[in-house]
């Protein structure tokens, strides 16, 4: 979801999405074990927070905490249970690159704002060739207009606010969420050039509308 720059000799954090940047400071830096950023303050006092605790198990596994923090705004609630719904695919997207693609880095990745919409499970679901029912671990199929199909397995599946899929080089989500407004993400890991998709995916989520 958006860009992040990580300056470890300046100890600071830099998001930035849909032309919007926000800053953090880096209050814990211990490598392979504990990270923590703190935005600067929003003129009204809000602000996001974030650490992420790293605990080595026998066998060569590893513990990850992840803790969100911070002030949110006057609409809190519906802020709150979007975050909720949006830090569990994040989560699992990264469980899905450990186990997949590690150390592989994206070559390319895109997070396309759709429109508001009640109810696109069936949508979502179909794109990926997949029913209302889609559960992980079942056979994928990509069926949007304009992008390649291509099979691979269903990794994210949170009815009604998430459903994805992984290739051998990409994973997709799609996501119905805060204010029930739509996103389609990507990330690729091959040289493919991709911007066809781009549109096709922009297509898809317009015809949502």
């Amino acid at each position: 979801m958006g860009r992040t720059e990580i300056d470890g000799d300046n100890k600071t954090s830099t998001f930035e999405m849909f032309g919007n940047t926000a800053t953090s400071a880096i209050t814990v830096w211990e490598p392979g074990h504990r990270f923590a950023t703190q935005e600067e303050k929003n003129p009204d006092g809000t602000f996001a927070a974030f650490e992420w605790l790293i605990e080595a198990r026998d066998g060569g596994g590893a513990v990850v905490r992840f803790v969100h923090s911070g002030l949110l705004g006057e609409d809190w609630e519906a802020e709150y249970n979007a975050l909720s719904v949006g830090d569990h695919a994040y989560l699992a997207k990264l469980g899905v690159y450990l186990a997949h693609f590690a150390p592989r880095t994206a070559t390319r990745s895109t997070f396309l704002p759709g429109p508001t919409t009640k109810d696109s499970w069936a949508a979502m679901t179909a794109a990926i060739g997949a029913g209302t029912d889609a559960a992980d671990g079942q056979p994928a199929r990509l069926t949007v207009p304009g992008v390649e199909p291509v099979d691979g397995v269903v990794e994210f599946a949170g009815s009604p606010s998430f459903v994805g899929m992984r290739t051998e080089d990409a994973m997709y989500m799609l996501i119905h969420g805060y204010k029930d407004q739509m996103f389609a993400t990507a990330h690729y890991f091959d040289d493919r050039d991709r911007s066809a998709e781009n549109e096709a995916w922009q297509a898809w989520l317009g015809a949502l509308a």
